[in-house]
């Protein structure tokens, strides 16, 4: 074997192991669609009381914005107050797995590709 067929070997072997691993960590329970790492099943326990787990997996935020949404829960929803071990749990594993995206929406289009809003006024 040359150099060269050794070396497009260890990459393929590298980018193999490496799509492994990604797929291993984003392991999704086949019922929930919950993404299953620590704190998971106390995430369903607990969230799906009141809603099902589609709600949690199409939103993001950091701690903050995760917590904030438990606190509307907790006063305008009347869920149940969580002790600290399990809030906290809860909440590292919402930030761990479904995090603050970089952008939720499309950027906007570009003026050009817009169309002629009629109730626009004419100056």
């Amino acid at each position: 074997m040359n150099k060269f067929t050794c070396l497009l070997l260890f990459i393929s072997l590298s980018i193999c192991a490496s799509i492994d691993d990604n797929l291993r960590a984003q392991e999704i329970e086949r019922v929930t669609g919950l993404i299953v790492a620590d704190g998971w099943l106390e995430v369903q326990a607990n969230c799906t009381e009141c809603h099902s787990t589609q709600l949690i997996i199409q939103n993001s935020g950091n701690k903050a914005v995760w917590e904030s949404r438990i606190r509307w829960m907790q006063e305008a929803q009347g869920m149940h107050n969580l002790n600290i071990v399990l809030e906290e749990k809860i909440l590292n594993y919402l930030v761990e797995n479904y995090g603050q995206k970089e952008a939720s929406r499309r950027a906007p289009l570009a003026e050009n590709l817009l169309p002629i809003n009629p109730y626009e006024t004419v100056n």
